[in-house]
This record gives structure tokens, sequence and C-alpha cells, in this order.
């Protein structure tokens, strides 16, 4: 028997927000598998658990680090916030680029 979502588990699942899945709906992009008699959205587990591994598959996701300081002075501080973002990166097994 199929397992059917609310609308907030849904969107948690996705890691979007509860509104941008009735926008999707709204411009036809996605849809919920129906509504109940009080006119909630429901949504198929195995259909988004599909939807989820289609559109990570086909886009290449980049997480973009950033690091500063307020005065030349601090240049040093600068380096060692470089070092541990490089070395969070790594062990997440991602290419960090400074």
């Amino acid at each position: 028997m199929a397992e059917f979502l609310s609308i907030g588990a849904a969107a948690f699942l996705l890691g979007v927000a509860v509104s941008t899945l009735r926008r999707w709906e709204k411009e036809s992009r996605y849809f919920s598998d129906f509504r109940t008699p009080g006119g909630h959205r429901r949504y198929a587990l195995e259909k988004l658990l599909a939807f989820c591994g289609q559109s990570t598959a086909n886009e290449q996701r980049r997480t973009i680090c950033y690091a500063r300081v307020s005065s030349h002075d601090q240049k040093k501080d600068l380096q060692t916030q470089i070092a541990r973002l490089h070395g969070s990166r790594s062990r997440k097994n991602q290419r960090a680029i400074a």
C-alpha cells in the first residue's frame, strides 16, 4: 500500500518551503497525488523519493564558503579561517578552491 505525506512532510523531505510546493503546482512543475475531502494535498512517498533522486542527479550543487577580516592587521586570522574552510570541505569529500 502506498504511503502518502502531507504538504509539510513532503516539503521537509524535498528541502523546500511549503509555499514552493504550492507554487510548483501552479506552474505545473510538480503535482500532489490527490486532495483530501478537506482540500489538503497528499504526496506519494515513492514519487517524492524518485523526484529527489532525479533532481539531485541532474544538478551539480556548489557550496560557497566565505572568509574575511576587517583590517590588514588580522591577515593571520584570515589564513586561519581559510585553512578551517579547506579542512571542513575535505572532511566532506568536497573540493575547495581558494
